[in-house]
């Protein structure tokens, strides 16, 4: 059961969310807030697998509420919900510690692979849309490479796959070695850099410009 947390200023849109989920039998609500800062005493009580979390609210908006979160230990990964033209503020999102986005208008059976799949630690990065905008954003190295030094040569060449988003069955592939043996780079990879999960991996990469886009890395 992947217990999971309703951030909207909008009570319709929270109701919408609600409905949804509430007739899944995989996922659990576990509360509601309506802008920033309840949210942070929301998580800090419920402690939530994922958090739903809209971009635009008063108060304290979902950026600045999930770069809080993201420094806790409560280990709730958010996902964040938006309308397509919050470009910038996407990419914002996941630099605090996002763990992705959700457009407001998916469909009820995406909306539920995104949250137990985030709960898993997968990157919801699947749509090209997310690569558009990452790219867009991260372009131009905003780390330091040298952050890349504890990486070892084969880790590195997982990252760079990582970053351009292919899945561990993909880089195995790629690489001819076992899903098993992606899995345990990714997780040293992860704790070497410090990175919360997949999805971070992949704008580190772009932010110390291991891979640019148009470019292999």
């Amino acid at each position: 059961m992947t217990s999971v947390v309703i951030i909207d200023d909008q009570s319709l849109v929270r109701a919408g969310l609600r409905m949804i989920l509430d007739q899944a039998a995989e996922v659990e609500v576990v509360g509601e807030a309506a802008d920033g800062r309840q949210a942070l005493d929301l998580v800090a009580r419920t402690r939530p697998d994922v958090a739903l979390m809209d971009i635009r609210m008063p108060v304290m908006d979902g950026i600045e509420a999930t770069r809080r979160i993201a420094g806790t230990d409560a280990g709730t990964r958010v996902l964040m919900l938006t309308t397509f033209g919050e470009d910038r503020q996407v990419v914002e999102a996941l630099r605090a510690g996002a763990s992705g986005f959700l457009l407001k208008e998916i469909d009820p059976p995406d909306l539920l692979h995104a949250i137990t799949g985030v709960a898993r630690g997968d990157a919801l990065l699947a749509p090209t849309i997310v690569r558009r905008l990452i790219e867009r954003f991260t372009a131009a190295p905003t780390r330091d490479p040298a952050m890349l030094a504890p990486l070892t040569a084969r880790e590195r060449e997982i990252l760079v796959q990582l970053t351009r988003g292919l899945s561990n069955d993909e880089i195995a592939a790629r690489l001819f070695i076992s899903p098993a043996t992606v899995k345990t780079h990714v997780t040293r990879i992860l704790t070497k850099l410090g990175l919360r999960d997949r999805t971070q991996a992949v704008v580190f990469g772009y932010e110390t410009g291991l891979v640019t886009p148009g470019h292999p890395g």
